[in-house]
């Protein structure tokens, strides 16, 4: 198998979930091969509950029974449930029963409402799932739920990753005591804004309540997941859930939870462009200095969603003339006399020309495991990122042969 440079890398994954949750993961036949391909978590009690969605106009019918079940519940839950291996996306009315069927099935095991249950899925498009066995996996899964799951429920969700994904990170409470944030997610394929085919979980046992989780949330996947693209397609079954079971009380500091809580998110983001499909290396674009947050996050994201900057990137080519050129085209505001280009720190274009001459220097930068391509426009305050990888003939092979 290909190594990513975020497989490589190998980063850690919580095992532990923060205080008010348990988890557990089993095998329940939806996909080839070996692993567990069925991941719950669960709050020990009501929790605040918030998600945001795919925009695609085909979500997979465990989307819509999770946004009907979210706007019920008023944002109040007990658990998310994930399958990988099957979406249940353009499968009708018999779709529709299976994640109704799921969640209903949870619901007695929990002893809790459906629409206490959220639920989703992940795979191939198109196909039934195996609802049967899914369910009959469900109280055996509920019965051996535990605090220490978490990398558990990383692999679980996997699809096309190389490696699972995590995040923790911790902030003062006012008590004297310590908040948790746990994240977790999986995608390498079929990302893009608004939003991937990915999958985020993120726990805290801060006090939070559903409107300022919902906040919170939506804000912080617009910094980091609606920040990264791998090939500029987006699915059917993209979802981020948060939950916050208030065990740990009130951060000391909101600003701080705030902030971590972001961070989470950007780092899980972070650790998609870096497992790309066929990546070799990590591209992450920064903007500064634009007449607006709109010019920035465009120009930002037209380099990094353009073919020829990655496709040149994945060659160590250092053509950075198709950096300019994608800046160029864009309708931001701004002098090109006056705007910068660097790469990993070393300067390439500045006042309207190159900016060096050394080609070897060059090639040692596009050829890094890392590439940060930075641009200043020159024309404002405001700043912006995004985060991709490269594109390689790999990327091409895996996807070639998704389902055969």
């Amino acid at each position: 198998m290909h190594t990513t440079p975020h497989a490589a890398a190998a980063p850690p994954v919580p095992r532990s979930l923060p205080r008010g949750f348990r988890g557990a993961t089993a095998k329940a036949g939806i996909r080839k091969g070996p692993g567990d391909d069925l991941a719950l978590v669960v709050a020990d009690d009501d929790a605040s509950v918030a998600a945001v969605f795919t925009k695609n106009r085909f979500a997979a019918a465990p989307i819509a029974l999770s946004r009907r079940h979210l706007a019920e519940s008023s944002g109040r839950g007990r658990a998310v449930l994930v399958n990988a291996g099957c979406a249940n996306a353009a499968t009708g009315t018999t779709g529709d029963a299976d994640a109704k069927r799921t969640a209903v099935v949870l619901a007695e095991a929990l002893g809790t409402a459906p629409e206490r249950c959220l639920v989703n899925s992940t795979g191939v498009i198109g196909r039934r799932l195996p609802i049967d066995s899914l369910c009959g996996a469900i109280p055996a899964l509920v019965a051996s739920l535990d605090r220490e799951s978490g990398d558990r429920f990383a692999r679980a969700i996997m699809t096309t990753d190389t490696a699972p994904k995590g995040v923790e990170r911790r902030v003062a409470a006012a008590d004297g005591g310590e908040i948790t944030i746990v994240g977790f997610c999986k995608g390498a394929g079929m990302i893009h804004p608004n939003m991937a085919t990915m999958i985020g979980v993120v726990l805290t046992d801060a006090s939070c309540d559903p409107a300022s989780l919902s906040k919170l949330l939506r804000e912080s996947c617009d910094r980091s997941f609606n920040r990264v693209s791998i090939d500029g397609d987006t699915s059917t079954n993209d979802a981020v859930f948060a939950m916050a079971s208030g065990k740990a009380g009130v951060p000391a500091d909101p600003a701080t939870f705030d902030s971590a809580f972001g961070e989470t998110c950007l780092e899980l983001a972070r650790m998609i462009a870096a497992d790309g499909e066929g990546a070799q290396r990590i591209v992450e674009v920064s903007v500064s200095h634009a007449a607006s947050a709109a010019d920035a996050r465009e120009v930002a994201e037209t380099v990094g969603r353009s073919l020829l900057v990655r496709t040149a990137i994945a060659g160590g080519d250092p053509n950075w003339g198709r950096i300019v050129a994608a800046i160029g085209r864009t309708a931001a505001g701004f002098d090109p006399k006056r705007i910068r280009v660097e790469a990993n720190g070393l300067p390439l274009f500045a006042q309207g020309a190159p900016a060096i001459e050394d080609l070897k220097a060059l090639e040692r930068v596009f050829s890094s495991g890392r590439v940060e391509i930075a641009i200043d426009l020159a024309a404002g305050s405001h700043t912006d990122r995004f985060l991709t990888c490269d594109l390689t003939a790999e990327y091409v092979r895996i996807n070639a042969e998704y389902t055969t």
